[in-house]
């Protein structure tokens, strides 16, 4: 766990955008700023400022105080992210997570992945992610002991899950309907409107997750994330 916070207090401390960075890992752990306040004893316009920029750049004895907090409330809630990191390992080797420095609404995700949504685009407006996950659905459903699945979601379930290798989408939405944890968004990379499977549709829209098709290569799509909002993996 003090690795992971060493990271995390790292990562704002090296940001151009420390306040963002702060606002990013608060909303990461699901915390409001009333209750990040009363937990450090500050007002929540202090909060406030930090994330804004209104104040100078953070030092490090608040960025450590700030990052204590965090774990603190989140252990204090049932530490479900403290694990979460925790049982964080190898199964890398199964996809790649890749994380934003600041939230990506929805509708500017698919606008950079160049694709279109074929299940619950009413849901699109209300959505903001803070990282993709890009898996080869062949190693997910055929390697992947079925205890890893969750690890898929590094830092948050507020992401989206990039499929690549699938033949019609059926599969994969399978995998996340029996799945304990849902992502905001799923993926089908490699497939148009009329190629995606009609059950996959309906899991979606039964499940409540927007489910998005695209013909976009994948490192294009990575370039674009990373050209857009920076990444940490």
């Amino acid at each position: 766990m003090e690795q992971l916070k060493v990271k995390i207090a790292g990562e704002i401390a090296l940001s151009s955008d420390a306040g963002n960075t702060m606002k990013k890992w608060r909303e990461v752990f699901g915390i409001s700023q009333i209750d990040l306040s009363e937990f450090l004893k500050i007002s929540p316009s202090t909060i406030s400022d930090y994330e804004s920029n209104r104040r100078k750049s953070p030092g490090i004895a608040v960025i450590h105080r700030f990052v204590d907090a965090i774990f603190a409330i989140d252990l204090k809630k049932g530490g479900e992210l403290v694990r979460r990191f925790a049982e964080s390992d190898g199964s890398q080797k199964y996809f790649d997570a890749i994380d934003f420095k600041k939230s990506l609404p929805a509708k500017e995700f698919i606008k950079m992945i160049d694709g279109k949504c074929v299940a619950n685009a009413e849901k699109l407006d209300s959505i903001d992610i803070f990282g993709v996950t890009i898996l080869d659905s062949m190693k997910i459903i055929l390697e992947m002991p079925y205890e890893s699945f969750i690890k898929v979601y590094s830092t948050t379930t507020q992401r989206a899950l990039i499929f690549t290798q699938t033949a019609a989408g059926r599969s994969p939405m399978v995998a996340v309907r029996v799945a304990p944890i849902k992502p905001a968004i799923v993926v089908m990379h490699d497939l148009d409107e009329s190629s995606v499977d009609k059950l996959a549709v309906k899991i979606a829209e039964s499940e409540g997750i927007p489910l998005i098709v695209t013909l976009k290569p994948i490192e294009e799509i990575k370039k674009a994330l990373k050209d857009a909002l920076g990444v940490s993996n």
